[in-house]
């Protein structure tokens, strides 16, 4: 048997805040379009702090920081993490355009492009759209989507929780455009 002892909280080597906005983020926007759960808002706050995402737009009915509700799974992460709020999802899809993101929903759709299949362009920014936990995205802000990245499913359920989805999908969007793990 291996001996495996967990690292302490010092030789995590985590960044301070002030670390984290000076640090190199991968050029990629979250939008969430209308995500009702303040935890589910607050566990991709620390998962985008986590993968160095440039920002959340948080959208519609989605709450704000600062939350006690969403600082309960952000743990913080609220405080690192820049982020917009937008009245409406296709407020900040205009403005995401206008400075030449490419828009791509995470979604279930006719001609949807499997994750597993899906091929970053590493020259190019990213806003990646999350919907609604029962609704999904709405269909005005995919038709204004580049395409839409479908996660492949086995079992009986058809969907992902948003944040679940959230941390595949931008698990693999790291492992794409970071050949090798930053050091840290």
């Amino acid at each position: 048997m291996c001996k495996v002892q967990k690292l302490s909280m010092d030789e995590l080597n985590r960044k301070t805040v002030g670390e984290f906005k000076q640090s190199d983020k991968l050029p990629l926007i979250v939008v969430l379009d209308n995500v009702r759960s303040l935890h589910n808002i607050g566990s991709i706050f620390r998962t985008c702090d986590a993968f160095l995402i440039e920002a959340i737009y948080l959208c519609g009915i989605s709450a704000t920081p600062p939350h006690k509700e969403i600082h309960k799974t952000a743990l913080g992460a609220e405080e690192s993490v820049d982020w917009k709020y937008f009245e409406t999802t296709m407020q900040a899809v205009e403005l995401l355009k206008t400075n030449h993101y490419i828009l791509w929903g995470v979604e279930q759709t006719h001609n949807s492009v499997s994750l597993a299949n899906f091929t970053i362009d590493q020259d190019k920014h990213y806003a990646l759209v999350f919907g609604n936990e029962v609704r999904g995205i709405e269909q005005e802000v995919i038709d204004d989507c580049q395409g839409c990245i479908e996660i492949p499913q086995f079992g009986t359920k058809h969907s992902f929780n948003v944040s679940v989805s959230v941390g595949i999908v931008l698990w693999e969007f790291y492992k794409q455009i970071f050949t090798f793990l930053p050091s840290t």
